[in-house]
């Protein structure tokens, strides 16, 4: 049986198999005993990005009491989900993030805990994840943002939506995406604007793939 530890774009933690191409964290939200998580979903406002390698430590996942190892498909999938890249195992990326960040919110670059604080309240509402308004056309959102159309989440990426799920992304016909009418963004507000200031997430292949096929 997989454990629950797969992030999906709306915050949800669910259990499949697949593990995606990064792990990450919101603190301790597991028991080691039975490695299933608690009623908790978070204990920290650092909700992380992490390498699934890092300095060849190998981890017991969810076997230990130390942070509840978490996995997502992709980058745009972690950030939609409201995480944001860590500083230690994946430095360059979480400077780069920081970055965009502090240009595309006009302020001067922020300590790691200012970034937490300010996507805590974009990425929750009580203890539901956030849905926000479209700021603009689809086909004027950066690569990385994440829609929902019902109960589905679409990349955009090049101007081109494709359809989220577990194991990798969908090309969808043009016919379907103008008939689609979203419900609003996944990604946090702060978040998207970062992307638009040129933060590049590492996409899983299937991204690529759906974006240069046919349909």
């Amino acid at each position: 049986m997989p454990l629950q530890n797969r992030v999906t774009p709306f915050g949800e933690i669910v259990a499949i198999p697949a593990r995606g191409l990064f792990t990450g964290n919101r603190g301790i939200i597991h028991d080691p005993a039975t490695r299933t998580l608690t009623r908790r979903r978070w204990t920290s406002k650092a909700w992380l990005i992490c390498s699934c390698t890092y300095k060849d430590v190998r981890r017991d996942v969810m076997g230990g009491r130390s942070w509840t190892e978490l996995f997502f498909l992709d980058e745009a999938t972690a950030l939609a989900a409201g995480h944001r890249p860590c500083f230690c195992c994946r430095r360059a990326a979480a400077e780069a993030f920081r970055a965009a960040w502090a240009a595309a919110n006009r302020i001067a670059l922020p300590h790691a805990a200012e970034i937490d604080r300010v996507l805590h309240a974009e990425r929750l509402a009580g203890r539901a994840k956030r849905l926000h308004a479209s700021p603009g056309r689809m086909d004027a959102l950066p690569t990385g943002t994440m829609l929902v159309a019902g109960k589905q989440g679409y990349l955009v990426t090049a101007g081109r939506l494709l359809q989220w799920s577990p194991e990798g992304y969908r090309a969808i016909p043009p016919s379907t995406a103008v008939s689609l009418r979203f419900d609003g963004v996944q990604t946090p507000p702060s978040t998207l604007r970062a992307l638009a200031a040129g933060y590049c997430p590492v996409l899983h292949a299937s991204a690529r793939d759906a974006a240069t096929g046919d349909v």
